[in-house]
């Protein structure tokens, strides 16, 4: 019969000829999700025997994940700044370098203040529902064009008791009508993956994520203009603006918001020091 032991040592050695990365970690944390445990727990259990309908359900996961399905779909869930979010293939997976965006946020208003904020692409509402956990007088309204990104967000919110606070509505910044109100933040984590850069993507990006939440299908610049253009018109007077950019963007987005009377602009690295979160204040 199957072991725990026996179950990572054979998956590790088939992910790891498929060329997936970090192999062994995959492995562990698909068989702890399989017996709904925690990972630790496996260490301390390694002789206890699989159950025939544990190992067909593992075996699966483990041939998801070797077709480079990525294993936070698999598992429907991933951390984000010490929150736990639902995810599927109508969001894109939170990554820990849009934390730095949300903590740059956070870091830049008292917790007291009653602020309103206005994230453009909620995705699955990791952005959102982290402001609102964090800052509880906080007012959010979260906008995206997918209604089963936003069905997933409005779970999220659920999820973590900050509903009331998040008003979730389907809106496309390049065609809809502007929200009717002023913020005192505006954030946006837009598709800034161009057009050429988007082929050489490796499969779990390319094959599996939304690919409307990745690229712009454009230089990977266009968002940033057309949500800095509408910006003025939604902030309130020393209103605030943050996006998240990719690698090697942060000067272009810097010069974007300044064409646009923004002031005071800043960049902040992310854990690699990459530059990743551009801000500015409207006056």
């Amino acid at each position: 019969m199957l072991t725990i032991l026996n179950a990572i040592n054979l998956s590790t050695e088939f992910l790891e000829k498929k060329e997936i990365d970090t192999p062994r970690v995959n492995a562990e944390l698909l068989l702890a999700h399989t017996l709904n445990c925690r990972r630790l727990d496996l260490y301390l259990s390694y002789d206890r025997p699989l159950s025939e309908e544990e190992v067909k359900i593992y075996r699966e996961f483990i041939r998801r994940r070797s077709k480079s399905e990525p294993l936070q779909y698999i598992m429907g869930k991933v951390e984000f700044y010490g929150l736990e979010f639902k995810v599927n293939p109508s969001v894109l997976i939170p990554r820990q370098e849009t934390e730095i965006l949300v903590e740059t946020i956070i870091n830049s208003v008292s917790k007291d203040d009653k602020v309103k904020i206005l994230e453009i692409g909620a995705g699955s509402g990791n952005i959102s529902v982290s402001l609102a956990k964090y800052l509880p007088y906080a007012e959010i309204t979260a906008t995206d064009t997918s209604l089963p990104a936003l069905e997933t967000a409005k779970a999220n919110a659920v999820l973590h008791n900050v509903s009331e606070r998040i008003k979730f509505i389907k809106h496309n910044i390049n065609s809809d009508e502007l929200p009717n109100e002023e913020f005192d933040i505006i954030v946006s984590n837009p598709p800034y993956i161009s057009k050429e850069e988007f082929p050489n993507l490796k499969d779990e990006l390319k094959v599996y994520e939304p690919k409307d939440a990745l690229t712009d299908y454009s230089d990977g610049l266009n968002y940033y203009r057309i949500i800095t253009d509408k910006a003025k018109k939604m902030l309130k007077d020393m209103g605030k603006i943050f996006f998240e950019v990719g690698q090697g963007q942060a000067e272009d987005v810097k010069r974007i918001l300044s064409g646009n009377n923004f002031s005071e602009i800043n960049i902040t690295k992310d854990y690699l020091k990459i530059d990743r979160v551009v801000w500015g204040i409207n006056r």
